[in-house]
């Protein structure tokens, strides 16, 4: 922990901000997602996170454990984008999201067994997982340029 540590420090930012600015990026999303998932006005049969969770534990699992999947993946990608990209950088925050959202309809979408981009099961899917995207991209910009010192 202390390479992560020292690695964030190197890039201008301290770890409990890097953390902040994840918790900024994994929240933001989820106030959009959450209600449209419980009120069922989302497209998809289930929340991407959920769905990773249990097809990882290979149990069914309560949605509380697929927001902490969520949490640890906003977490990792955030720390992607503060040592690895440009903190502050609207562009690198959404070239990062657009990244993500492809692999999420190349990638884990047919692992879920929901087609390419998930096709399988509504062309709806690929708007529905652009917005989510687009929404932690423009909050991890919006969280690091708040939390974090200039360079």
């Amino acid at each position: 922990m202390a390479t992560a540590t020292n690695t964030t420090q190197a890039a201008g930012i301290s770890w409990p901000r890097t953390v902040e600015v994840g918790l900024i990026a994994a929240i933001i999303p989820s106030f959009f997602m959450v209600p449209m998932f419980n009120l069922g006005l989302s497209p998809m049969p289930a929340p991407p996170s959920l769905e990773f969770a249990e097809m990882v534990l290979g149990t069914d699992l309560p949605m509380p454990v697929g927001l902490l999947f969520h949490l640890a993946y906003v977490m990792a990608w955030t720390l992607v984008y503060v040592i690895v990209l440009n903190p502050r950088s609207l562009k690198s925050a959404l070239a990062l999201a657009g990244v993500l959202w492809l692999g999420v309809l190349f990638v884990f979408f047919p692992l879920f067994g929901w087609g390419i981009a998930g096709t399988a099961i509504s062309m709806k899917l690929i708007p529905a997982s652009f917005i989510p995207h687009i929404l932690f991209g423009l909050a991890l910009w919006g969280g690091s340029r708040l939390l974090t010192p200039r360079r």
